[in-house]
């Protein structure tokens, strides 16, 4: 099944920047094959479900193995059955009404 993702990872207790961690998830996403796109308070991915939550794993040991002993996860997904839906078609139906 494919899923639509938005993932956030917080590493705890390491600091105010962040952004060595994201920086790690992000190529761990990159290393899965995913489509995903970076914004500025999370990543969204578009893949098959096992995969997806395979990478979300792997962020997650990534992080740790860089000195994060506790992590905090936001996660919301997004799955339809009735046709195949992409991150860019969302954004394109919401653009096309702003016109």
């Amino acid at each position: 099944m494919k899923v639509l993702a938005d993932l956030c990872v917080i590493p705890m207790g390491v600091g105010v920047s962040v952004s060595k961690y994201v920086a790690e998830c992000e190529k761990a996403l990159a290393e899965a094959g995913l489509t995903h796109r970076l914004h500025a308070y999370g990543t969204n991915i578009e893949g098959e479900w096992d995969e997806v939550m395979a990478a979300v794993k792997a962020c997650h040991e990534r992080v740790h193995a860089m000195g994060a002993e506790r992590i905090t996860t936001s996660l919301k997904l997004g799955t339809r059955i009735d046709r195949d839906q992409s991150l860019q078609d969302k954004i394109d139906s919401v653009r096309s009404k702003l016109d």
